[in-house]
């Protein structure tokens, strides 16, 4: 039985963390191709916050946050063949995540992998296909090339890491204390650089020789623009997750021209129905296999759904090591 109302967070105003609210709204009812999760544990995400300090998302977007979830199908849209009511998943949403009934397209939901709870399969989604998509699909990292991830030990950092050393490439993390360093190491990184007191540039090319990196996986944003370039190897690219606190991007021409840097970002929520798809079906070929073995998420902490509003603050100490999970129907 669906009840025809459901508890939500909704942004009330732009603002802090304070300004998410629970509320009651109507439980919605799918569309053609879609399904109605009942929803059991909801990702936070660094796109989440900032959806809340503007107030809005894109346009057409719900007021209710939350991009990736995990439950079980309560409802089908039309012309969905793949699930039926019951079915446990994860899903890939547009919004609408920090809620007990979420819409997700049939296209971007997946199966839980073997060796996967709920819980781990709400933190699954969107840092997956994030990494991915920044990584392997544009940034193009290729086996025993080295990769460089500023915040190794959030989210998406940790899975980028453990997908690159699983596909045999070397990793090399920056990381804000010792805690978060013996973390990364622990995962499989190479390296991990503790940025308040050492200069990561010189550390990627001590540890290089002198070589640089091949990728890098940035969510500082503008900050670290002209250092970044300094890391890069030859033909190196850099791609951006975030504009962080500092989103204008200055870098001398010449120093890009010098080294043929290819300087990229990218937006997983919106990109195409299309694209997310390929990345769907990429990542199950090429490491689906490993889900749930040696690439899993790692849950820092976990709050009730009406405590959103305190999951938005720890998110934003950047104390977190792993992801951060809302528990709704648990």
């Amino acid at each position: 039985m669906i009840a025809q109302t459901m508890l939500a967070i909704e942004i009330r105003a732009a603002g802090g963390p304070e300004v998410l609210q629970a509320t009651t709204r109507p439980t919605p009812v799918p569309g053609p191709g879609q399904v109605l999760i009942r929803v059991r544990y909801a990702g936070v995400n660094r796109h989440d916050c900032g959806q809340r300090k503007r107030g809005f998302g894109p346009v057409g977007a719900t007021d209710i946050p939350g991009l990736e979830v995990s439950g079980e199908v309560a409802a089908l849209g039309q012309g969905v063949k793949r699930w039926k009511v019951g079915d446990a998943l994860c899903a890939l949403v547009n919004g609408g995540g920090y809620a007990e009934y979420c819409l997700a397209q049939e296209a971007l939901c997946l199966a839980i992998p073997e060796g996967f709870t709920l819980q781990l399969a709400a933190a699954l989604p969107e840092a997956l296909l994030t990494a991915w998509f920044n990584v392997f699909y544009i940034g193009r990292l290729e086996p025993h090339q080295w990769l460089l991830v500023h915040g190794g030990s959030s989210g998406v950092g940790s899975l980028a890491i453990k997908l690159a050393v699983l596909l045999h490439s070397k990793v090399i993390a920056t990381v804000g204390n010792e805690a978060k360093r013996a973390f990364c190491l622990s995962i499989g990184a190479s390296e991990a650089i503790n940025y308040r007191n050492e200069d990561f540039v010189k550390r990627v090319h001590d540890i290089t020789q002198g070589k640089g990196v091949n990728v890098i996986l940035d969510m500082v944003g503008g900050a670290y623009a002209k250092r970044n370039i300094e890391a890069l190897a030859m033909d190196g690219r850099v791609m951006h997750l975030s504009s962080g606190d500092s989103d204008q991007y200055s870098v001398p021409l010449a120093a890009i021209m010098a080294k043929r840097v290819l300087i990229g970002g990218s937006q997983l929520r919106a990109s195409s129905l299309e694209t997310k798809i390929k990345l769907i079906a990429d990542i199950e070929q090429k490491v689906g296999s490993h889900l749930g073995r040696s690439v899993l998420p790692v849950i820092d902490s976990e709050f009730a759904l009406i405590k959103a509003s305190q999951a938005h603050q720890r998110m934003e100490t950047s104390e977190h090591v792993g992801k951060i999970i809302l528990s709704i129907n648990p």
